[in-house]
């Protein structure tokens, strides 16, 4: 038997979000995950869902609810970058965002988390 992080890359913390910016300092937090430009909550009800899942000893994948394709437009939500625009041009594992400088004739490509992504309307 195997066993792999559920929810790679994520720590859930029972704590109040007034506290968040002091866990942000903590060598190895990056970021919170963000919902409506406030800090995501997990719901009691969601994290004893979770627990269920994991107890019943079944074989458990996870996906980001939100499948992205290479060429979608899509903005970033967090991070130094929150608010850039660009195009996705690569929608595998590492997802490969990229921003170009027509006058200049450049692109800047940076991997980012397809959970630090939504798609522009």
């Amino acid at each position: 038997m195997v066993e792999v992080v559920l929810f790679n890359s994520y720590i859930f913390v029972f704590e109040t979000e007034n506290k968040i910016p002091a866990l942000l300092e903590v060598p190895g937090i990056a970021w919170n995950i963000r919902h409506n430009n406030k800090p995501a909550l997990l719901h009691t009800n969601e994290f004893d869902l979770i627990r269920r899942f994991i107890n019943t000893g079944l074989f458990i994948e996870t996906y980001s609810v939100d499948h992205f394709n290479e060429g979608d437009e899509v903005e970033i939500l967090d991070g130094p970058l929150k608010g850039i625009s660009g195009t996705l041009i690569q929608a595998e594992e590492g997802q490969k965002f990229c921003v170009a400088l027509e006058v200049i004739g450049q692109i800047l490509q940076v991997k980012i988390d397809k959970w630090m992504l939504k798609r522009r309307n």
